[in-house]
């Protein structure tokens, strides 16, 4: 799904800055990886070369077997809105919609019948337990809510590669415990590949593997044993012994 070699990003000035120092690797379709590494490591740069949100100075990046350096701007654009999606720290979501409109978003401006990009959100919406919260604006929302609504709009598009960058980061602990029950389940049962950019420890037992980066390097590439991920579905992030939404329990 995702390979990687020799990746290099250097951001020029008075005093060039080499974020990337030729990192490779490799991603199978389906599988839930962490970027972690201390501040300045390169994590959200690496995130971003590979999600076609900026261009690296030098190196390949297969994405489902496309070379992205080939793609033009337009054609960038065009696949990042039928084959990507994005989860952002601040949720980037339109006040001015509501949580159904923001989903259904990306499928307007892909062309899809009005009736149909509404069927697909609504079962997304589902999904992400937000059923009952279909018409509700953003502001009315709670931080939890409005992330999930963003889960929901970078999934719509059936994206091969959901990007998640620190998804948690505004967010209380119960909160941060169902985003990423979310998506391991999102992972788990739908086969969803995620990328996701945390600094907390504790987040890298949902993800399947990490990739530790230290001054643009990949410095480790740790695989998490299912022991530790199934104990963090049970007990990460828990502030109390109650059971999980029924969005989140297995079908």
């Amino acid at each position: 799904m995702i390979k990687v070699t020799d990746l290099k990003k250097t951001y020029y000035g008075k005093v060039p800055v080499h974020a990337l120092k030729g990192v490779s690797f490799q991603i199978p379709s389906g599988q839930f990886v962490a970027i972690m590494g201390p501040s300045g490591s390169g994590k959200s740069t690496l995130l971003h070369q590979l999600a076609l949100l900026d261009n690296p100075t030098s190196g390949q990046i297969l994405l489902d077997g496309v070379d992205t350096a080939g793609l033009t701007q337009g054609k960038a654009a065009d696949f990042r809105l039928r084959h990507l999606g994005y989860v952002f720290q601040e949720y980037a979501l339109i006040s001015e919609l509501n949580a159904i409109e923001n989903a259904f978003l990306p499928l307007m401006l892909l062309g899809m019948k009005r009736k149909e990009f509404i069927r697909v959100s609504t079962e997304l919406m589902s999904k992400v337990g937000l059923s009952n919260r279909l018409h509700h604006l953003i502001s009315e929302l709670s931080g939890g809510e409005q992330q999930r609504v963003a889960i929901a709009r970078a999934l719509v598009n059936r994206s091969k590669i959901l990007f998640a960058d620190e998804p948690c980061a505004n967010l209380d602990t119960e909160n941060k415990g169902i985003v990423l029950r979310l998506l391991r389940k999102l992972c788990d049962d739908l086969g969803q590949t995620i990328l996701m950019v945390t600094h907390e420890p504790e987040q890298r037992e949902f993800a399947d593997r990490v990739l530790w980066l230290r001054d643009g390097m990949l410095v480790k590439d740790e695989s998490i044993d299912k022991a530790v991920r199934e104990d963090a579905l049970h007990n990460g992030y828990r502030t109390d012994v109650s059971s999980d939404p029924d969005y989140l329990k297995d079908n």
